[in-house]
């Protein structure tokens, strides 16, 4: 057992709070990580909003990067010093039809780390070894932390997106600004699309390669192959119909988005599509930390201190950030 503490949700609507604990040795399949960062991810404030399932009390977050200081029984794979990342996807059944399929993605009764099992906003936290991933060198704590998930969860959406030439990015945060970095190395002309008026942001896009960037209340420049929405917000997914070719996919990267207003029929013909990407599998995960390694990707991140975790969702909230906010114990 470890003393440490952490900063806890004690429900749905509640700022987080500092919680003095006991962290328990691993049961066997799991491993004790000290903490060296931990990155701020939307998906926590839907954590904290109640917008998606989750219990309470929760300590949050899911782009952790640690230390093994300790190993319960059947660990094999992972020795104690070693840094690891964890993401999302704490756990899954094995069994279900989406398990034996290679969607684990998908699985019937998934644990998900920070929302349903508690996270890194901590320092220290447990973590099934099976699902902790080992982490390039070339990265340090904080640049590495984004990749858990802004980075694992665009790859994905840029996968399902296809191959296509000309990529629509709607929404530039910590994941577009990953994944255009990514797009770009393919040679793929990437056009973002941030609030309007935004014009830092915008510029920050271009500084990444992007051939455009403008507001999402504007087309791009030319008809695109795919657009990837990563904002929150269900009005883009028809701005992004328009924007995209027959045959052409709006992929809605996001765990939780407002509702989606009706639209024309004449925006889906000619065999647009819609998607949703959920969750993700651990071999895509290892696949995109190794090609992260590749590109190479540079994140942009603002550190925080642990304590200051309300700050740096708020700051999150309000559209404050270029890049992503990284927590540090």
């Amino acid at each position: 057992m470890v003393t440490g503490y952490a900063m806890q949700f004690d429900r749905a609507g509640a700022p987080l709070r500092r919680i003095e604990r006991v962290f328990s040795a691993p049961a066997p399949g799991e491993v004790l990580l000290e903490v060296l960062a931990c990155g701020v991810c939307r998906t926590d404030l839907h954590v904290a909003d109640g917008e998606i399932a989750a219990r309470y009390p929760i300590v949050p977050g899911h782009e952790i990067v640690g230390q093994v200081v300790e190993s319960g029984a059947e660990v094999t794979e992972l020795i104690v010093g070693q840094r690891v990342g964890v993401c999302w996807l704490g756990s899954t059944c094995g069994h279900c039809r989406f398990c034996r399929s290679d969607h684990e993605n998908l699985c019937d009764t998934p644990v998900f780390t920070g929302a349903t099992r508690d996270g890194g906003y901590a320092s220290h936290v447990l973590a099934n070894a099976d699902y902790c991933f080992a982490l390039p060198d070339a990265f340090g704590d904080v640049e590495a932390a984004p990749l858990l998930c802004a980075g694992l969860i665009g790859h994905r959406a840029l996968t399902m997106a296809g191959p296509g030439e000309a990529l629509a990015l709607y929404g530039f945060g910590a994941a577009a600004h990953i994944i255009a970095q990514v797009a770009v190395w393919e040679q793929r002309r990437v056009y973002a699309l941030t609030r309007p008026g935004d014009t830092a942001t915008q510029e920050f896009a271009r500084s990444l390669g992007c051939t455009w960037a403008g507001g999402s209340d504007q087309l791009p420049p030319e008809p695109v192959d795919a657009a990837i929405i990563f904002a929150a917000a269900g009005e883009l997914v028809p701005q992004a119909l328009r924007a995209v070719l027959k045959g052409g996919r709006v992929v809605c990267a996001g765990i939780h988005m407002s509702d989606i207003p009706s639209f024309p029929y004449a925006d889906l013909w000619g065999e647009r599509s819609i998607v949703s990407v959920a969750n993700l599998t651990r071999a895509d995960g290892a696949a995109f930390l190794e090609l992260a390694g590749k590109v190479p990707v540079q994140t942009t991140t603002t550190a925080y201190p642990l304590e200051r975790a309300n700050q740096a969702l708020a700051d999150l909230r309000a559209g404050r950030l270029e890049g992503a906010a990284v927590l540090v114990p």
